[in-house]
């Protein structure tokens, strides 16, 4: 069972920090509530979401343009008019959609353009944080945190950030301008950030974004018959869930499961405290559709996983015994990230 929600006591909080911003270790990305796990709720229950997200605790929210084709960002400032005060803010650009064709344009033009956009369907003059969503090998680096730092200089941006960039790439980048945040899928079957990126933060005084925490939901043991989610859920075209794999990677969670359970917590809060295990710099922003899943992600914030218990995770799940990579051909070619040979 999880732990009974409730507001936390925010002065009692460890928290980390963004851009010397303090921030919930736990924070919440907005995606599925407008795309990616089938039909996203109405706009009525995101909204009631997202209130009630601040009203737990959650301080740190994060979206992107592309989300729902603008409608997350349009969704977040809506329904937290009057509350932009009560949280760290996080958006991105970068990725653009042509129909069912997706390409990537990180132009200084684009830079620009699109910032104005997501300051309006956020119903704010700035953001607190702005990612580059993806690494645009068309552009000069260069140039592109050149855009970046004239927006942080216009006050449109408080600071500037990177999504699935390999460490290298973040090197150069820094060294033109700060970067604030990296955002990259980490969990405990996606350990990709542990060949450099998680390194290289630390080093940089980066703070890392972990997305995908659970997994897409079956860390959490949300998944059980993939056959039976819903139309345009996109995990049933992911490596990692097909006929071949998902069998093998089943067996896996039930076994961490029976870790969970055997601590006295839930999958989902047993995951999210490995993560956070990695290091103070890192926080994470697992997301959700349901308010109940919503408060047991944050029910546990402040348990510190024991060394011992870390790498009996890490025993059972890892890259060697996930069985399949996280994406197929065609979007692992978008992604700048160091991979696994």
């Amino acid at each position: 069972m999880a732990a009974p929600a409730k507001e936390l006591n925010k002065t009692m909080v460890a928290k980390r920090h963004i851009a010397g911003k303090p921030v919930n270790p736990v924070g919440l990305g907005c995606m599925s509530l407008s795309w990616a796990y089938g039909t996203p709720p109405g706009d009525d229950y995101g909204a009631e979401l997202l209130n009630r997200a601040l009203d737990l605790g959650y301080d740190h929210l994060d979206t992107a343009n592309i989300y729902g084709l603008g409608h997350n960002e349009t969704l977040v400032g809506k329904a937290l008019k009057g509350r932009r005060d009560e949280f760290f803010l996080a958006t991105k650009m970068g990725i653009v959609a042509d129909g069912p064709n997706r390409g990537i344009d990180c132009s200084p033009e684009a830079i620009r353009r699109n910032i104005d956009g997501s300051l309006q369907r956020l119903q704010t003059d700035r953001v607190d944080l702005y990612y580059m969503h993806r690494f645009d090998p068309k552009v000069p680096i260069a140039e592109m945190m050149g855009a970046m730092a004239e927006l942080v200089k216009e006050g449109k941006v408080g600071s500037v950030g990177v999504s699935e960039w390999s460490a290298a790439h973040i090197r150069e980048a820094h060294a033109v301008h700060p970067i604030a945040a990296v955002q990259t899928e980490y969990s405990l079957w996606s350990r990709n950030p542990e060949i450099a990126v998680l390194d290289t933060c630390r080093d940089l005084g980066i703070t890392f974004v972990a997305f995908s925490p659970v997994g897409r939901g079956a860390l959490a043991n949300g998944v059980r018959d993939v056959s039976a989610l819903p139309k345009g859920d996109i995990r049933p075209g992911m490596p990692r869930f097909n006929d071949e794999n998902w069998p093998k990677n089943l067996a896996l969670i039930d076994a961490m499961s029976a870790i969970a359970a055997r601590e006295g917590v839930t999958a989902a809060q047993l995951s999210l405290a490995w993560l956070l295990s990695r290091g103070e710099h890192v926080v994470t922003i697992p997301g959700t559709a349901s308010i109940p899943h919503l408060e047991e992600n944050i029910a546990r914030w402040d348990w510190d996983m024991s060394p011992a218990l870390a790498a009996e995770l890490d025993a059972l799940i890892n890259r060697q015994t996930v069985a399949g990579p996280r994406y197929g051909p065609a979007m692992q070619a978008s992604i700048d990230t160091e991979d696994f040979d």
